[in-house]
Parts: structure tokens; sequence; C-alpha cells
């Protein structure tokens, strides 16, 4: 069932929002050469207590699997789900994939983004702008009205004339009271598809783009997904609101 906010619960939306935003500009400030994945983590808690809200990710359950990390923070060839190590420092030229996922008084706040490690090679500063440009793209197409196959149409069709890859296998999708609700957001379908969207409606969009092949394998870690071929990845995300006037943006910093 797709969750329709109450306008208190908008409010909490909000405010999980800035704090999600909050927690994911602080923490893109400490990405440098020689910092660990581990240490950003580490850091990551303490943003949260600072900004008031705690860690969605941290002790989130799938199957027989609970997730170690208070965020996800995924490296180079690494898509989505990658768990911060003690023993991982960055470099320069690597890229670095933060997803930030709070609660704060019983809402969600959900957003990442993909950080250049110093200076890195043109191809992946391209794949990072072009993930960004199709996460806007498909907040564009975010309005009441519309479906989510309009946002995923928008997402693909600034992605794929690029020759970028577009993993399938993890999506966007809406966000309330709990990080994964309906509808699911796919980056990739057609226009008047899916769900109608409606104001009141949260949603997490968020496309996950490849310099190579968009297939993916896991790791035995259970968490951490990679690109089969060893290509670069990019992941941005903002949770958005639809309103009677299109799209607000709930995790600007």
């Amino acid at each position: 069932m797709i969750d329709l906010d109450s306008p208190e619960e908008v409010a909490g939306m909000r405010a999980a929002g800035r704090a999600a935003a909050r927690v994911l500009a602080d923490l893109r400030a400490r990405v440098a050469p020689g910092v660990t994945t581990g240490e950003l983590d580490a850091a990551a808690g303490e943003l949260m207590r600072l900004h008031g809200c705690e860690s969605a990710c941290l002790g989130y359950v799938v199957g027989r699997l609970t997730y170690p990390g208070r965020v996800c923070i995924s490296v180079n060839d690494e898509v989505v789900h990658g768990i911060g190590r003690p023993d991982r420092p960055l470099v320069p030229g690597d890229l670095v994939s933060l997803d930030v996922v709070v609660r704060k008084d019983g809402f969600i706040g959900d957003n990442a983004a993909t950080v250049p490690v110093g200076a890195v090679a043109e191809p992946l500063r391209r794949l990072c702008a072009a993930t960004e440009d199709a996460l806007r793209a498909g907040i564009q197409a975010a309005r009441p009205g519309a479906t989510v196959g309009d946002i995923s149409h928008a997402v693909q069709s600034a992605v794929q004339p690029l020759g970028l890859g577009i993993v399938r296998e993890f999506v966007g999708h809406g966000v309330g009271r709990r990080m994964h609700e309906e509808p699911q957001v796919p980056n990739w379908g057609k226009r008047g598809t899916g769900p109608r969207l409606v104001p009141g409606m949260a949603l997490a969009i968020e496309p996950m783009i490849t310099l190579g092949s968009p297939k993916i394998v896991m790791d035995p870690d259970g968490w951490t997904a990679r690109t089969r071929d060893g290509s670069a990845a990019a992941h941005f995300e903002h949770t958005v609101l639809i309103t009677a006037q299109g799209a607000e943006v709930l995790t600007l910093p």
C-alpha cells in the first residue's frame, strides 16, 4: 500500500529530510585521501547525534543478514550498500558513494551522493555529473497527475544516450516511517505506467549508474553490490514530497 502523509507527518518528513541532508553534507566534507571508510562511518554516527537523529541503516535486517554500518559507503566499483572498514583508506582518484538514511522522531530521511577523492579521471567526473543530472530529471518529472513510470523514463532518457549502465537490481522507493515503502521507483520505464502520483506521497529517487556494464555481483558479506566488470559506479539520491505545485526536495543541504 502507498502511504499518504497527513500534514503532521509531512512536517515530520521535512525535519527528517533536513537532518539527513545535514549529515550527508558534513560527511562529504570529511572525505579526503588517507581517511578510512571506517572513520567515515564513525563520523556519521557523531554527526547524527549532533543533528538529533539516528541511523536507519544500523541493524537493518534482510533475511538472516543484519547491516553493521551507520551509513552505506561504496567505493569505485561498489554500487551500493558497502560497509565502512578501518582497513580501507581512500586514495586520490577514488569515487566514494555515501548513502545516508536517518530516523528522526519516527520519520525517515534518505539521500546519497558520490564524492571524488582528490583529482579523478575525466570519465569518472562525467559519470558523476550524468548521474546527478539523471536525478534532477527524475525529480522534474515527479508532479501530481504524473506516474512513477514518468520518473523512471526521465532517468533512463538522461542516461541511456550517454552509453552508461543503469543498475536494475536496486531501485528507488516510497519512504515515510519505514525506510522502504511502496511504490518502487525503477530507474528505467515507460511514461504513463505505474502508480499515479498524488500530493502527500514521499519518494526516494536514486539513480545508480555505471561506467560499463550494469550487471552486478554480490560480495561474500551479503550486502556489498559491485559491478561485474569492475567499472566505476555512481549513486545520487534525494527524498522528494509530491505537492500540488510539484516535487519538494526534502533533503536539500
